[in-house]
């Protein structure tokens, strides 16, 4: 059993909270007192004491694209091109490593937990490894290695479009060929293990149809299903086209919306659209970051929550990864194209990228609070950007002023996995990263 006495602590208010003692046994909390008085043997935490920051959206691999992709014309459509070179560059041990040092970052960054949207299934020919598996566990033990949970969202990924049966020859890797073989190849991964659990992740309604939808319904069996929905308008035009209906509407027909569920992007959405998401209490989760990088638009959030969505953000393409600059942009990317500011709180915001991903992965509980996991993370305040941190408007402070240059120390289950801003069991991130980078990318 360990006692942090934190100098502040975030617990979910616009302010946060002076002298906290939090009580950790087998990597959960079990007793928080606040404005309590320090104990000999509390390891003092200096700073702001807060939840971790959970990443509810990310394609590990997209991160050697960065910097590299950035430049030039086109969309999203285009981005795609070199997207696809480096997926099929990719060995399990290549993929390993690169997803190592980037949940490494994220660590670095006060990311304790990620959803990884993983759709690089088999061999570039889309024949199947000895074990069908394989990229998916390499993920898994990616995640292990940098200390980090996770949620691997296996991706079915069955068809180019709406109007094209089969994949792209650039898509065969990550097609498992029928909806039946996808399934039994999600079922032997089981429920997950220590530090990770398993969810279903339909690519889109243009790369599985409303008939394969409906056996993703029959078979969900209490796993988490997460999709990108409406990310641009030819998606939408194109759904349309051979349904009638927008993407929402036919993941409402075959019954996936509802709280298991999170929309990824929803950017361009109708009216009914946003009442759907919002009856139904799916999950949205945004990622502007990326969604400005492709030049996809700014998701109706403000909206959405007003009539019940609940909201997570994601790094999605890993061009940054830096979840305060996610929570910030989300604010700020609206105060743009309503011209309105405060639509969204700044403790609203931090906790949709804690909590609110936490309950988008389907892990509970989280948050400085008995019975929640010790994932926790440390902020100094010995830097230009929270120099005149106020706890009075903690959230705002936090929300709108910090970086992950601010995170000093990370706990996950109890473990610290990042002191001082070094990582604890991988001494070199950096080098570690453009080796990996270096190993799949055409410089």
């Amino acid at each position: 059993m360990t006692t942090y006495f934190a100098q502040w602590a975030w617990r979910g208010a616009e302010h946060a909270v002076a002298n906290v003692r939090i009580t950790v046994a087998n990597g959960v909390i079990s007793a928080v007192e606040d404005n309590a008085t320090k104990q000999d043997g509390d390891v003092a935490v200096a700073g702001v004491l807060m939840p971790g920051l959970v990443n509810a959206h990310s394609h590990a691999f997209h991160r050697a694209l960065r910097g590299r992709t950035h430049g030039g014309t086109g969309d999203f459509w285009s981005w795609r091109t070199p997207m696809y070179e480096i997926a099929n560059r990719l060995t399990p041990d290549s993929y390993r490593e690169l997803a190592t040092m980037t949940f490494a970052e994220m660590a670095l960054s006060g990311i304790t937990g990620v959803g990884e949207f993983h759709y690089i299934h088999h061999n570039t020919d889309g024949t199947k490894y000895k074990n069908p598996n394989e990229m998916g566990l390499a993920m898994v033990q990616a995640a292990q290695r940098a200390g980090i949970r996770i949620a691997l969202l296996d991706v079915a990924y069955l068809h180019a479009a709406l109007d094209k049966p089969e994949p792209l020859a650039e898509q065969k890797r990550f097609s498992d060929g029928n909806i039946d073989a996808w399934l039994d190849r999600v079922d032997a991964l089981g429920e997950g293990g220590d530090g990770w659990t398993v969810g279903m992740a339909p690519h889109s309604v243009r790369a599985v149809h409303p008939h394969e939808l409906d056996e993703i319904v029959a078979n969900r069996h209490g796993k988490v299903v997460h999709l990108h929905v409406s990310e641009q308008p030819a998606e939408n035009a194109a759904c349309i086209a051979a349904t009638g209906k927008t993407p929402t509407q036919v993941l409402n027909d075959v019954g996936l919306l509802g709280s298991f569920t999170t929309a990824v992007h929803a950017t361009h959405l109708t009216e009914t659209d946003i009442s759907l998401l919002g009856s139904s209490r799916t999950n949205v989760c945004f990622c502007p970051t990326t969604e400005r990088d492709l030049a996809d638009g700014v998701g109706p959030a403000s909206a959405l929550v007003a009539v019940g969505a609940s909201l997570s953000f994601g790094t999605d393409s890993n061009a940054l990864i830096d979840m305060f600059e996610e929570s910030r942009a989300v604010e700020h990317n609206e105060r743009l194209v309503s011209g309105k500011r405060g639509l969204h709180s700044s403790a609203s915001l931090l906790a949709a990228a804690t909590s609110g991903g936490a309950t988008s992965l389907g892990w509970g509980a989280h948050g400085i609070q008995p019975g929640a996991p010790a994932d926790f993370i440390a902020l100094s305040l010995m830097s230009v950007r929270l120099a005149s941190f106020d706890p009075r408007q903690a959230a705002a402070h936090i929300v709108h002023s910090a970086s992950p240059a601010d995170v000093r120390d990370v706990w996950m289950g109890g473990r610290q996995v990042v002191a001082d801003h070094r990582h604890t069991e991988l001494s070199d991130v950096i080098g570690g990263l453009r080796s990996a980078i270096q190993a799949v990318v055409t410089l």
